[in-house]
């Protein structure tokens, strides 16, 4: 069972998603593990821009980042985005960096909806400490590097078209469950039979 508009409902319920929905919000939110359990759920493709790179480049984003630069980067997932977007409707995780851009979210806005993954500071980091694939955190101090971070994208991932609050005690599919929900609320977004 799940719940659905705070009534239990069976977890084999009908979905019919109308636009692609596109998972925002800061490294560590869980834009691909979530994702990937809404997809799931929802019986529709996953994609991600950054994997998607990756496989066009045959190269990680970190190498990206070190070989072209960020801005060669930024322009690759442009386009990676649109072409995602304009293909079969799905979910969609985006690189933490993707929303910024006017154009991108002026693209998700048109062909898609977005939903901003919202995580604190202490979560993200729990998430994202161990790892060394987060190019933007090779600093000297990447806990300061990612509060500053996450205080400039703020402001911007709030510009989403919804939200839904992550939190540590909740399990992927629980935060799964929390997404579908706040589409249900949009029947312009998610169709429940």
């Amino acid at each position: 069972m799940i719940f659905l508009l705070g009534r239990k409902v069976p977890h084999s319920l009908g979905y019919r998603l109308k636009k692609t929905v596109v998972m925002v919000g800061m490294m560590g939110a869980g834009k691909t593990a979530i994702g990937t359990a809404l997809a799931k759920r929802l019986d529709v493709p996953f994609l991600d821009s950054d994997a998607e790179i990756e496989r066009a480049a045959d190269r990680t984003v970190a190498e990206i980042f070190d070989r072209d630069g960020e801005a060669f980067f930024r322009t690759k997932e442009t386009q990676v985005i649109a072409r995602l977007l304009q293909g079969e409707r799905g979910i969609l995780s985006t690189g933490g960096g993707a929303f910024l851009a006017a154009g991108n979210r002026d693209l998700i806005a048109q062909y898609g909806v977005a939903v901003w993954l919202k995580a604190d500071l202490d979560l993200l980091w729990q998430r994202v400490r161990h790892k060394d694939t987060r190019p933007l955190l090779r600093t000297a101090n990447p806990f300061a590097t990612l509060a500053e971070i996450k205080a400039v994208r703020d402001p911007i991932y709030a510009e989403a078209a919804l939200s839904v609050t992550a939190a540590p005690e909740l399990s992927i599919a629980e935060m799964a469950t929390r997404v579908v929900n706040v589409l249900a609320d949009h029947r312009d977004i998610l169709e429940v039979s």
